[in-house]
């Protein structure tokens, strides 16, 4: 387990130069410019504070959102409980979000925020404890949508067994068995970009679940949104920092403060 803080020199730190977007997240996506690029060169009017429009960050102001996953979930029966209520960490969950506290109690974290449901909300409280914030909730990211909820789906056991649930999978690329992977897209930018311009200048922690964390990660890298889960690089209580120079996305860096766990393992 590895305890540190994300550090941008030690962790895996991922970079893309502007780029056109796949037409599943929209030719306006935005994309990881590179340090130094016109994006991120003075001479805009968000040098100019009289003429800073409304939500906008000076091009000098360094703002990090770290997008944190929740951690373990007490979850016994194996199923996809997706926004079901009464689904709380388990006790190793708590322990993760709790390193990831430490990890990140000697950075300049400002602002707290969680999906409502009580896993994120529970995972925010402890990473917010060391510094004395409030968590606030933010709807915009709460977990995806999915017709599975309540059942279980692993492979060979579960739900995909039965042949009144195959129609479901006739759409892999919006999807077909649950919310659009653009909306999930769409929906947690606008919390992390209303974040960013509170937290500016400072760091904040928005706490979300896997799909939508990783879903944001690819619309942000200009990839297809629809993917293999199995493949996801977003273990429990991960962090998926998000580093702005201003307004622009400059640099994305994952790191797992409380370890890695395998992606393929449905509910966690």
């Amino acid at each position: 387990m590895n305890d540190s803080a994300p550090d941008r020199s030690e962790s895996e730190s991922v970079r893309r130069q502007p780029a056109s977007a796949p037409s599943d997240a929209l030719e306006s996506a935005p994309v990881v410019a590179e340090s130094g690029s016109a994006a991120t060169q003075s001479g805009s009017a968000q040098d100019d504070p009289a003429l800073r429009l409304p939500g906008d960050v000076a091009t000098d102001t360094e703002t990090i959102v770290h997008v944190m996953r929740h951690g373990e979930v007490h979850n016994p029966k194996g199923i996809l409980y997706g926004r079901l209520p009464g689904f709380v960490l388990s006790v190793t969950g708590r322990a993760q979000a709790a390193t990831v506290g430490r990890a990140l109690a000697d950075h300049d974290i400002t602002l707290v925020v969680a999906s409502p449901l009580e896993r994120a909300q529970e995972t925010a409280s402890l990473v917010a404890e060391p510094h004395g914030l409030l968590v606030r909730a933010d709807d915009n990211l709460i977990e995806a949508g999915n017709t599975f909820e309540g059942l279980r789906v692993a492979v060979g056991d579960g739900a995909l067994r039965k042949p009144r649930h195959w129609w479901k999978l006739r759409d892999p690329f919006t999807p077909s068995w649950g919310e659009p992977y653009l909306q999930v897209a769409h929906r947690m930018l606008a919390a992390v970009n209303k974040a960013r311009v509170e937290a500016a200048g400072h760091e904040a922690v928005v706490v979300s679940h896997q799909l939508p964390v990783w879903t944001l990660r690819r619309f942000l890298e200009g990839k297809r949104l629809w993917h293999d889960p199995r493949n996801r690089q977003c273990s429990l209580a991960s962090l998926t920092s998000l580093v702005y120079q201003g307004d622009t996305l400059i640099d994305i860096v994952y790191s797992e403060p409380a370890g890695e766990s395998d992606p393929r393992v449905t509910g966690a």
